[in-house]
């Protein structure tokens, strides 16, 4: 049984409010459409009436802050069976969307980038993949057994991520007010659904495009980056080896942590440990260590490779100097010294910023 809620008047004694069921559920699924957080505070809508490739609607449907969509479904006048199997039936398709096409809905409901609006909403970057598991809400004014058995029968014996919430309409004063009520814990639901996994959509790598993080300060420079055309990662392989992913002609957009995206460039020589780079300026070639460097310290254990910096020579197309660098919410970030760029909402931002093509 869901918990019932009950609201009482204490200002001239005790008085309990009566309920009654919200007018109609199109104005249910208005309020809902303008306050996505009313359901929870972990969604963001992506848009209302989507339509399935068998050419049914679906109600409402959102994703959370994991990337994990919820398909929304108000139970309106359908039988219990009906919106129950309809529901299960747009999860079937709602799990074969890809990256990409959940991308181009949100942007065809919205107006906006998804990227942008996630990063807005939820103060983080869309993950790299979405759409790794599901779940099923139904929405009503009222919940009747029928409902309410079929959906215990399908979360406690076949562990479907189904739940159903109902709200109360209130009125007092000419004030009105709903309260929300579900039948299962979410918790208990977001459990069923994480163990439901579907094959993960995430988006295509160009085979191109890599983000590198380069730390300036005490290890490394910027300003010497730029003027001897490289990047560079040390103080333990964690931070080390992922620049070994990095091929000639790969193209990196260099990002200082914490400021921005400062550069792109083209690779022209792969990941070598610094004690053997050489670098040749004014037709002169010279060790690392025989170059004026402005960060002090860029040698730091150049005889033990596992900690020694590990240098990966650039060709710069464009640069800024740091205090310029460009950042905005939804642009990719990544702890690895080097990673790949998937996303093109960063790709096109960073590249307009450049002025690329």
């Amino acid at each position: 049984m869901p918990i019932e809620v009950g609201i009482w008047n204490i200002n001239d004694g005790v008085k309990k409010l009566s309920y009654s069921n919200i007018e109609s559920e199109q104005k249910l699924e208005d309020i809902l459409t303008k306050d996505i957080s009313i359901l929870s505070d972990d969604l963001l809508l992506i848009g209302r009436q989507i339509q399935t490739d068998y050419g049914k609607f679906i109600d409402m449907l959102a994703i959370d802050g994991d990337g994990n969509l919820n398909i929304i479904e108000l139970k309106k006048s359908r039988t219990p069976r009906d919106v129950v199997a309809q529901a299960i039936d747009y999860a079937s398709w709602v799990q074969t969307l890809s990256y990409e096409r959940i991308l181009n809905i949100f942007e065809e409901k919205n107006g906006i980038p998804m990227e942008k609006a996630f990063a807005e909403k939820f103060d983080n970057a869309l993950p790299e993949k979405i759409n790794d598991t599901h779940q099923i809400m139904i929405v009503s004014s009222e919940l009747d057994s029928e409902t309410e058995r079929i959906i215990n029968y399908l979360s406690n014996n076949f562990d479907v991520p189904i739940n159903a919430v109902f709200f109360r309409y209130f009125e007092n004063n000419k004030q009105q007010f709903i309260t929300r009520s579900w039948l299962l814990d979410p918790n208990i639901v977001d459990e069923k659904s994480s163990s439901i996994k579907v094959d993960s959509k995430r988006e295509k790598w160009n085979k191109q495009d890599f983000v590198v993080n380069f730390e300036d300060g005490q290890y490394r420079s910027w300003e010497d980056a730029i003027k001897y055309g490289f990047i560079s990662a040390g103080n333990g392989q964690w931070y080390s080896k992922t620049l070994y992913k990095l091929f000639v002609g790969a193209r990196v957009f260099c990002m200082i942590p914490k400021k921005g995206y400062v550069g792109i460039g083209k690779v022209i020589e792969t990941a070598t440990p610094i004690k053997d780079v050489i670098f040749t300026n004014n037709n002169e070639q010279k060790k690392v260590e025989e170059i004026d460097l402005l960060a002090p310290d860029m040698m730091h254990d150049k005889d033990d490779l596992e900690k020694c910096e590990h240098v990966v020579k650039i060709q710069w197309e464009k640069y800024v100097p740091k205090d310029q660098a460009y950042w905005e919410k939804g642009l990719k970030a990544n702890q690895n010294s080097a990673y790949k760029l998937r996303s093109q909402y960063t790709i096109e931002k960073v590249s307009d910023f450049f002025g690329i093509n």
